[in-house]
Order: structure tokens, then sequence, then C-alpha cells
């Protein structure tokens, strides 16, 4: 099998990603998973697709992560791999998908508006 590369976003994180055949080893700019996503949470955010096909042994994964914070960077890295385990095998998005591991999240923040604090908020009214 050659190398399948997928992209995935979240917020402003974007994950490349490169599979191959392996023994199920997850490298993160060029750190093991547990060593750049410390919590355990994030570890089973980014495996999940792996599990729901149950192919966590199958595949080597390496990524290339940036932007963001580690939220958005595993559930970017979620969707990359989602996307990357459909081009290998296309059978398998229709349950990754009803699992949502399929859909890009379209949220984004909203940018700060002149004359005011925040995006939405306003300057407390002052009325003497």
């Amino acid at each position: 099998m050659e190398v399948v590369n997928a992209l995935g976003r979240r917020k402003s994180a974007i994950a490349r990603v490169f599979v191959s055949e392996g023994t199920g080893k997850i490298t993160i700019n060029k750190r093991d998973l547990a060593q750049y996503f410390p919590s355990t949470i994030l570890q089973y955010v980014v495996k999940q697709p792996l599990n729901k096909l149950e192919v966590a042994e199958k595949y080597d994964i390496k990524v290339n992560l940036c932007g963001g914070g580690f939220t958005g960077q595993s559930q970017a890295l979620r969707l990359a791999i989602a996307r990357a385990l459909v081009k290998i095998n296309p059978e398998d998005k229709k349950t990754l998908r009803a699992e949502g591991f399929m859909t890009r999240d379209p949220r984004e923040v909203e940018r700060k508006k002149p004359g005011r604090p925040k995006a939405r908020r306003r300057f407390q009214f002052s009325k003497r």
C-alpha cells in the first residue's frame, strides 16, 4: 500500500495526515501521540475513527499539526484520519459519517469589531 494523505481543519488548526501500513504508531510533529496530547480524552478523540473501524493496529500515521489550541488540533486530526481511511476504503464512509467524523465543523472565531471590546459585547452604557 502506498502512503495516503488527507487534510483536516477545525477552528484555526490544520492537520496533514500521511497513512501507511504498519503497527498502529501515531507520530505528531515528530513526537509520540501520548507525548503530544498528554490528556487521555484528546488521545481518545484522535483514535475514534480508527477504533470505530477496528483498524487501530493496522496503520502507521504521521501527522503535521499547526495552528489553534489542543482541542481544535485533536478534532482536526480526527477529521483528517477519517478522510484518509475513506480514501483507503470508500465503503467505510457511511459508518464514519453516521458517527459524525466526516463533517467539517465550520465554526470559527468571530472577528473583533471597531468601537467594541469584543466581537459583539458593547462597552457599558453610562447615563451620567
